[in-house]
C-alpha cells in the first residue's frame, strides 16, 4: 500500500466519530469509562494488571473507554500518553488525561502529535496536581498553558494550525481530537463555588466537548453542574458523572483534601468507617453506594458515568453496571442517602423543597456585597485614571512609552516599573501583565500553579490546596474585590492566553501603551512603532490570544 491510500485510510478513519465520542452523543446510549492509574516504573505489577483488566474490558463489551490519569497526586508514573497507544491495540478506546503541570507548550504540542498519528483521540484537559515527590526532590512545576489555554490550542489543531516558515504561514492537517475537561460543584463558599463556574464558561467555549464533574457525594450538588452547563447555554454537550468505590483508607485521604477536589465530609467518613468494620471491610456496602450513584447519574439524565477505585475488579464494574441499572426505576428513593453537604455549603439554585434538589432559579448573589478594601478601590481609580484608551492621561503615558522603550532610560523605567509593582502587587515581571483580568491580584505570585484564567480544582473552603488555612485561593480574594464593585461578572469574561515569554522582564506598562502584550489586543490598542527602538518583524502565525471577541471586551473596573 503507497503511503499516500494509508495516510487517506488514516484519515478516513479518524473523521468518524470514536465508540466513546459517539456513546456521548447518543440519547439511548449511557456511556461508561473505567479509570486506571498507571504507577510509578514501566513493568511492574500495577502495569501488567492494567493491561490485563484494558483486556478483560476491551472482550467484555460494556466500557466504551479507559481513562488513564497523568501522574495523579503529582508523582511520576508511566504515562498516560504511551499507555493510551498500547490500550487503544487492544481493541478499546482510552480516554487519556493530559495535565499541564509539568509539560510546557512545546512538549505538549509534540505529545498531540504522536497521539494523532497513534489514533488515540480522546483527551481529558486538566490543570493537573502540583507536582510531588520526584527524581532528586520535588520537580520544578511547569504550568505554562491550563486547562483552557490547553483546549484552546487543541481546538486550533484540529481546525488546521497555522504555523511560520521560512517561506511563509502553513497550515498543518487538521487532528481529530475530542477534547473534555472536568469541572467541580462541590466548593463550600459563593467565591469558591462561582469561580470554578467562570472558568467552566471558558472550557466550554474554548472547545470543551464534553464534562466530567469531580468527585463529591452530594446529589442536589450533582444536579447543580447539569443546570449550570444548561444556564451558560451549553445544553448539547454531555455531562458525566464521577463515581468512586469508596474504601475507609481512600474516605480519610479525600476527607484531608489529600487528593485535591474529591470532597468527603467528616459524616460521611465516619459512615466508611463504620461500614469498614464489617466482615468484608465494607465493600459490599461500596459496591452497592456504587451501583445507587449510577442509577441518580442516569435518572438524573448525565450522560454517562466515570467509575473508579482501587483495586476495583472487572468484576466489581460489572456488578456495579448490573446493579445500578436495576436501580434506575428508583433513583429518587436513594436521594437521602447522598446527602452530604460541607458544612454551611452554598448552592447556585433555590432548593426545591418537595424534591429536595434544585429548582431552575438561581439564588440572588446580589445579597451581602462585601465592602470595598481602599488598596483595590485606588487600583481601580488609577487604571481609570491612565490605562483606559478614553481617560486623559492615556495619551500621554503611550507617548512616554514610546519615547522610553528602545532609549538609555529604558531600563531604569523598567527597574521603577518593576520596584513599584513588587511593592504594591507582588509582581513576577512577566511583562504579559494580567492584573487587570484578576483584580489586580498577581496570578503569578499568588497562585501556586500560575492560573491566569481561574481556579484549579483543588481547594478547600476557599483555601489553596497547597497553603491549607495559609494563604486563600487568590480567585475567592478576586471574586470578593470584583463583587463589592458588582462586576464580578468580569472573572469569566474573557480567555486570558500563557505568558508570552518573549516579554519576560520587560517593562508591562511599555508592553500595553504599545500595543505588544495581550491586554493591549484585548482592548482594542493597535502596537505602536517605536521611534527609538526598530520593532521586530513577527512570525506569521497564530497565537493562543484571546477567543471571545477583543471589540466587546471589558476591563473589570
Amino acid at each position: 500500500m503507497s503511503e499516500i491510500e494509508s495516510s487517506t485510510i488514516h484519515d478516513l478513519t479518524l473523521s468518524t466519530p470514536g465508540r466513546y465520542e459517539t456513546s456521548l452523543r447518543d440519547k439511548q446510549t449511557f456511556s461508561i469509562t473505567w479509570e486506571l492509574v498507571p504507577g510509578r516504573g514501566a513493568f511492574e505489577k500495577v502495569q501488567e494488571a492494567i493491561i490485563a483488566i484494558a483486556e478483560q474490558a476491551a472482550k467484555g463489551g460494556k466500557v466504551h473507554a479507559l481513562t488513564i490519569t497523568d501522574n495523579p497526586g503529582g508523582s511520576p508514573a508511566l504515562s498516560a500518553e504511551m499507555l493510551g497507544v498500547e490500550i487503544v491495540k487492544l481493541g478499546i478506546e482510552p480516554l487519556v488525561h493530559i495535565t499541564c503541570k509539568d509539560k510546557n507548550r512545546s512538549l505538549m504540542e509534540s505529545l498531540l502529535y504522536g497521539l494523532e498519528r497513534a489514533n488515540v483521540r480522546n483527551l481529558l484537559a486538566l490543570t493537573g496536581d502540583y507536582p510531588g515527590f520526584g527524581y532528586l526532590g520535588v520537580p520544578k512545576p511547569v504550568f505554562d498553558l491550563d486547562s483552557t489555554t490547553l483546549l484552546g490550542f487543541i481546538a486550533e489543531l484540529n481546525k488546521g494550525l497555522e504555523v511560520p516558515t521560512t517561506k511563509g504561514p502553513v497550515k498543518l492537517k487538521p487532528t481529530h481530537f475530542f477534547p473534555g475537561a472536568s469541572a467541580s460543584p462541590f466548593k463550600s463558599l459563593e467565591s469558591e463555588q462561582m469561580g470554578q463556574y467562570y472558568k467552566l464558561k471558558k472550557k466550554l467555549a474554548a472547545g470543551a466537548q464534553f464534562i466530567v464533574s469531580q468527585l463529591g457525594y452530594d446529589a442536589r450538588k450533582f444536579q447543580e453542574l447539569l443546570y449550570v452547563v444548561k444556564l451558560l447555554g451549553f445544553e448539547h454537550i454531555p455531562v458525566v458523572g464521577n463515581i468512586y468505590l469508596l474504601s475507609a483508607g481512600s474516605a480519610k485521604l479525600m476527607n484531608s483534601n489529600g487528593l485535591p477536589g474529591c470532597v468527603v465530609s467528616d459524616q460521611l467518613l465516619a459512615q466508611i468507617q463504620q461500614e469498614s468494620t464489617a466482615p468484608d471491610k465494607g465493600k459490599g456496602k461500596r459496591l452497592e453506594r456504587a451501583a445507587k450513584m449510577y442509577a441518580i447519574f442516569r435518572g438524573m439524565d448525565f450522560a454517562g458515568v466515570h467509575i473508579a477505585g482501587q483495586g476495583m475488579t472487572y468484576g466489581d464494574l460489572e456488578q456495579v453496571l448490573g446493579r445500578g441499572e436495576e436501580l434506575v426505576p428508583n433513583w429518587r428513593d436513594f436521594l437521602g442517602e447522598f446527602d452530604f453537604p460541607q458544612p454551611n455549603g452554598w448552592y447556585f439554585f433555590e432548593k426545591d423543597p418537595k424534591t429536595g434538589l434544585n429548582q431552575q432559579v438561581p439564588v440572588d448573589r446580589s445579597k451581602d456585597r462585601p465592602s470595598a478594601a481602599l488598596g483595590y478601590q485606588l487600583f481601580r481609580a488609577l487604571h481609570h485614571l491612565i490605562y483606559d484608551r478614553r481617560s486623559i492621561l492615556f495619551k500621554p503615558f503611550q507617548a512616554l512609552s514610546a519615547a522610553v522603550d528602545g532609549s538609555s532610560v529604558e531600563p531604569a523605567f523598567t527597574r521603577l516599573e518593576q520596584i513599584a509593582k513588587e511593592i504594591t502587587n507582588d509582581c513576577r515581571h512577566c511583562g504579559d501583565c494580567a492584573l487587570a483580568e484578576t483584580a489586580y491580584l498577581c496570578p503569578k505570585s499568588q497562585c501556586v500553579k500560575n492560573q491566569r484564567n481561574g481556579p484549579c480544582g483543588g481547594s478547600l473552603d476557599g483555601w489553596c490546596e497547597m497553603c491549607p488555612n495559609e494563604r486563600k485561593c487568590i480567585y475567592v480574594r478576586a471574586y470578593e474585590r470584583l463583587k463589592s464593585h458588582n462586576a464580578e461578572e468580569s472573572l469569566g469574561a474573557n480567555q486570558v492566553p500563557p505568558v508570552n515569554y518573549d516579554l519576560n522582564r520587560k517593562s508591562s506598562w511599555i508592553n500595553y501603551f504599545l500595543g505588544r502584550d495581550h491586554s493591549a489586543k484585548l482592548f482594542g490598542i493597535a502596537p505602536i512603532q517605536s521611534k527609538t527602538k526598530p520593532q521586530p518583524e513577527k512570525a506569521a502565525g497564530k497565537t493562543l490570544g484571546n477567543r471571545s471577541g477583543a471589540s466587546s471586551a471589558k476591563r473589570p473596573r
